[in-house]
């Protein structure tokens, strides 16, 4: 039986204000950034509008770990909200939902009015039901599957995003499209997250580049930030692929931004899905779907299926992104190290479960040498 839900509420633009009516008391969780710049005014001086007593949690790193998530759901459970707020980026909003979660399952209450509001374009956190929590000892990251991590509603304002730098744009923007072609690709997708997630390669291919040339086209950020929206819908509905599984890992042990690691390893895992250098998969010909869309396509399912990993690799180029693991700064020495134990959490990692072609650990170790190295058709 498939299925396909869209819990949240989304608002395109500046609605905060049509949202504060129904708090008292709100918990805002944001980032060491946003409240050391002051950006986090775009919430408190709306909620103070709206004489809104609040408290602001801003404890949150790049790569928000389970002692951050413990601390967080302390002090919200002692202010006792009846709303959450996120701003910030995927880190944010992840943590904010696992604060969420285990606050409500700890202090048995539930209808916290939990709102999301993203300052970056690139997660789909804000409408996804996955978070993403690091254990640093373990040098593990857990994704967290669950309706109750949806949030109520998203507030999707390209204002907030203006003032991203070309590196995040560049990094946030791969992990739209990754989002996007792993969903499109998935053992769980339907129409209705088919829909979802070619949109939102349309609309990537349409505004990536312009948003990361022009960071203040409000009109590419916008599409941008609908482009990531949509792609979360997709993925929190089909699932994704071994691409996330061995970035969660491949961050959790080097420190590399995830959407960087996506990108990297994206060309690599597509040609595995598509079986480019063996036999033809039934995946190459999603890819070729994908193609015709961008108007890539030819008569040959191999070649549309080479134009779309192409592509991948022509948005990490002309972004100045890392093309291969060397280049993120990986030493040999340093991967083979860790090549086994990366290797091990992809292949258990829940993305994976959802990948379009079966997947052993020796698969995957080959993928990532490839990507260590650049090797590619």
């Amino acid at each position: 039986m498939d299925q396909f839900g869209v819990k949240t509420r989304i608002i395109m633009g500046d609605g905060l204000g049509s949202l504060t009516g129904r708090m008292k008391k709100a918990f805002v969780v944001t980032d060491s950034f946003m409240a050391k710049s002051g950006k986090v005014e775009y919430v408190t001086m709306r909620l103070d509008q709206a004489k809104v007593a609040y408290q602001v949690f801003s404890e949150i790193s790049a790569e928000p770990d389970i002692g951050v998530v413990t601390l967080g759901v302390g002090q919200m459970m002692e202010f006792d909200p009846d709303a959450v707020i996120c701003l910030g980026g995927g880190a944010a909003i992840d943590a904010a939902k696992a604060i969420v979660f285990i606050a409500q399952k700890a202090g048995g209450r539930s209808g916290i009015f939990f709102v999301a509001i993203p300052t970056t374009s690139g997660t789909g956190s804000e409408v996804s039901r996955f978070a993403v929590i690091t254990d640093k000892e373990k040098e593990v990251k857990y994704p967290l599957i669950d309706d109750s991590l949806l949030p109520d509603a998203a507030v999707l304002d390209a204002q907030l995003v203006v003032s991203a730098p070309p590196s995040v744009t560049a990094d946030t923007g791969i992990d739209v499209f990754t989002h996007a072609v792993e969903a499109f690709v998935s053992t769980g997708r339907n129409d209705f997250t088919d829909a979802c997630a070619s949109k939102a390669i349309k609309l990537v291919n349409h505004h990536l580049m312009a948003a990361y040339k022009n960071p203040k086209d409000l009109k590419a950020r916008q599409g941008m930030h609908n482009a990531s929206c949509l792609a979360g819908i997709a993925f929190s509905n089909a699932g994704l692929g071994v691409n996330h599984g061995m970035a969660h890992a491949l961050g959790a042990h080097f420190h590399i931004p995830h959407g960087r690691a996506n990108g990297i390893l994206l060309p690599y895992v597509m040609s595995f899905n598509a079986g480019c250098t063996e036999n033809l998969t039934p995946t190459a010909k999603r890819y070729a779907q994908i193609s015709r869309l961008l108007r890539l396509d030819t008569n040959n399912v191999r070649q549309s299926a080479l134009n779309m990993i192409r592509t991948a690799r022509r948005f990490i180029e002309q972004m100045n992104m890392p093309s291969t693991i060397a280049a993120a700064g990986v030493t040999k020495e340093q991967f083979e190290a860790e090549l086994d134990a990366m290797a091990q959490a992809a292949l258990a990692d829940s993305c994976t479960a959802t990948n379009p072609q079966p997947v052993t650990i020796d698969d995957i170790k080959l993928i990532y040498r490839k990507a260590f190295i650049g090797k590619i058709p």
